[in-house]
């Protein structure tokens, strides 16, 4: 698959994630502002892995569209990813840092620490790919990670009952 190709499929897959996000708003009982703090942190990483993704496909796509394409695209491309990466990885950490034990138990810490590690690795990949590789699949890495971490928080916002819900119950 062509880097064009995979970077369009990428952008549908972001848009359509981020449409999810609107499904869930909707079918809420409660307005987002009476949701528990915990729920609001997974619908921004909702709308965050679907937007970033998102916006790299387009960067991308964008330069690929120049004739003839810069030859150090996959490096420009890895540096806006680095450079969105980084300040959405310090917000996510300190904003769990600051949830109770309580709020953040279980299946949050199961599944938020191991993907954080993903993450930060996939930042050393960028940084590596900008100055050493130059090439298409460590940016695109970043991209599928994202994307990844989107269709988790869907199914979580989407799957799991919600604080004083029996189960089966909305879920």
């Amino acid at each position: 698959m062509e880097p064009g190709e995979a970077l369009g499929l990428a952008a549908q897959v972001a848009v359509t994630l981020a449409g999810f996000a609107g499904v869930v708003v909707v079918f809420r009982p409660h307005s987002v502002h009476q949701w528990s703090n915990v729920d609001r942190f997974r619908l921004r990483l909702l709308l965050n892995n679907s937007i970033l993704p998102l916006a790299y496909a387009v960067i991308g796509i964008f330069l690929l569209a120049m004739r003839p394409p810069p030859a150090s695209i996959w490096r420009w491309c890895s540096a806006v990813a680095t450079l969105c990466q980084l300040p959405f990885a310090i917000f996510n950490f300190t904003t769990v840092r600051k949830f109770s034990a309580v709020e953040f138990k279980g299946v949050n810490k199961l599944l938020f620490f191991p993907l954080f590690a993903v993450g930060i690795a996939t930042i050393l990949l960028q940084l590596y790919n900008i100055a050493v590789w130059n090439w298409f699949w460590p940016f695109f890495a970043g991209i599928v990670v994202h994307l990844i971490a989107a269709m988790l928080q869907f199914m979580r916002l989407v799957l799991l009952p919600r604080p004083n819900e029996p189960p089966g119950e909305g879920a």
